[in-house]
């Protein structure tokens, strides 16, 4: 049975389903521990940043600071209901790979984390982290959409 369950997210009302459906399965598994991530992408320098009044260092912190409130709300809410729990934020340009080496480092035994469900050319050009996520993980991953 799994004992820690990696649950990363992004603020949304459907990663809020996930972290809710893994505090349910957390409950009935004795000694299991959630861990929870919040990854920011960074953006990355620009010939034309000051053209088009994007200060970045002030759109990084923004990112950062909505991450942080993400994982607060994970963390209260599994803390609320008596279950242990960690829980941070990283910076990376690639999240699904972030996500993998979250699990590999903390010895996650699954993954559980949201699909938006894009279709046609908003997949095409945005691509699926979740998909990554189930191309590159090595333990079982549960998708919710």
């Amino acid at each position: 049975m799994f004992k820690k369950i990696l649950v990363p997210t992004d603020g949304t009302p459907l990663s809020d389903k996930v972290v809710e459906a893994a505090i349910q399965f957390a409950k009935i598994v004795p000694d299991c521990q959630i861990l929870g991530i919040s990854v920011v992408v960074p953006i990355s320098f620009s010939p034309f940043e000051g053209l088009g009044g994007v200060d970045v260092k002030e759109h990084e912190q923004s990112m950062l600071s909505q991450a942080n409130g993400h994982i607060k709300k994970l963390k209260d809410a599994v803390e609320a209901a008596g279950l242990p729990c960690e829980a941070y934020v990283a910076k990376s340009s690639s999240p699904a790979g972030e996500i993998v080496k979250a699990s590999i480092e903390h010895g996650c035994d699954c993954i559980f984390m949201s699909s938006h469900g894009r279709k046609g050319l908003n997949k095409l050009f945005l691509g699926s982290e979740t998909q990554k996520v189930l191309a590159q993980a090595t333990i079982p991953v549960v998708v919710y959409r």
